[in-house]
């Protein structure tokens, strides 16, 4: 993999150049308006500030701590939270509100930097001035999309190209040079990364719409309508929450940032052997995935309707939290509108007990 990594470096710092002095590939990404530039080596760099009062160096003074300068979620107060926090570069991101495969809109990442997210060490920065604010999500859209990149050009270089087999010839490895057309596969794979976040954030804010919430939500009848749910074989929430949703189910089962380095590739994440050349690469210590205590604990994802309502139907991205299908009638597939609504009742009002 060495040739594969070198040539993969090679391509990024011509691309993306680096987190401390970040670039963009607009040459390959035409009529594509994503990130500002001017944000991103703001946000970027050494912590400073100029005379106006703007501050340099956001992500290093407010995130860099745990999320590490290439968003690995490996620096240096990583070890000590549960959860660890969130590695950027696979391009997932739990908390959100569009579609599970679907990458979060910059609302979705603005919401998480304003009100941090509950029961982790991702704090509030909700005292940040907007444009500091504006400029991270712009430099953690930049670390996601440099990543993904990344990860996805070393898997193409091992599948398609020959990487680590006989040594290739020179015209069979990745080049990126500004005065050459680049390598189609180069082209196809920044753009199909970017396209999926341009996608996302082409929608429309899909924010707390208070107003859709049903009647009679949170009422003592739809309270244990949805515990019916809960216990039912097709949600089957008591698998994980246990009866009461109180947790404490043991789970052998583990994320998916876990998963990319350990089961997909046939290694037990018991086998400490196996593991160690990943965790000399910053790989982090496996840990199972615990289910979320529901009742009187807390909601990483908050307890407001519409937000319960999506996570019950899309699932949690990177995790083994499924989601129930929306159906028009209750038929073991999936749950309806109106019963996934109950079935939200039922959390809300289990979250609050004691």
């Amino acid at each position: 993999m060495r040739d594969a990594e070198s040539d993969v470096a090679d391509v990024m710092f011509a691309l993306f150049g680096t987190p401390s002095k970040p670039e963009w590939p607009t040459r390959l990404l035409p009529n594509t308006e994503l990130v500002n530039i001017e944000s991103l080596r703001r946000a970027a760099g050494n912590v400073s500030s100029e005379k106006d009062g703007t501050h340099l160096g956001l992500f290093r003074e407010h995130c860099v701590v745990c999320h590490g300068i290439s968003g690995h979620g490996g620096g240096p107060a990583s070890q000590f939270q549960v959860p660890y926090p969130r590695d950027f570069r696979a391009g997932v991101f739990k908390w959100k509100l569009t579609d599970r495969s679907e990458k979060p809109t910059r609302e979705d990442l603005r919401n998480l930097l304003v009100k941090g997210i509950p029961g982790t060490g991702m704090p509030s920065f909700s005292l940040l001035a907007s444009e500091d604010l504006d400029a991270l999500v712009d430099y953690v859209i930049y670390l996601a999309v440099r990543g993904e990149v990344e990860r996805r050009l070393l898997v193409l270089s091992v599948a398609e190209m020959g990487y680590g087999g006989d040594k290739l010839a020179p015209e069979g490895r990745f080049t990126y040079k500004s005065d050459e057309a680049p390598d189609q596969v180069i082209v196809d794979t920044v753009q199909r990364v970017v396209q999926q976040w341009v996608s996302s954030k082409d929608k429309e804010n899909q924010g707390d719409h208070t107003s859709s919430y049903p009647e009679g939500l949170d009422s003592d009848e739809a309270v244990e309508r949805g515990r019916k749910w809960f216990h039912g074989k097709t949600a089957n929430c008591v698998g994980c929450h246990g009866a009461d949703g109180d947790g404490g189910i043991e789970t052998l089962d583990y994320d998916d940032w876990t998963k990319e380095y350990t089961t997909k590739l046939g290694i037990s994440p018991e086998d400490q052997v196996a593991l160690q050349p990943f965790r000399d690469l910053g790989a982090h210590k496996p840990r199972p995935i615990l289910p979320r205590k529901l009742r009187g604990g807390t909601l990483r994802g908050g307890n407001d309707p519409t937000r319960l309502f999506h996570l019950i139907n899309q699932g949690i991205a990177g995790t083994p939290m499924p989601g129930v299908e929306v159906v028009e009638e209750g038929d073991g597939r999936g749950l309806t509108e109106d019963q996934i609504w109950d079935l939200v009742s039922f959390l809300r009002a289990i979250n609050s007990s004691d």
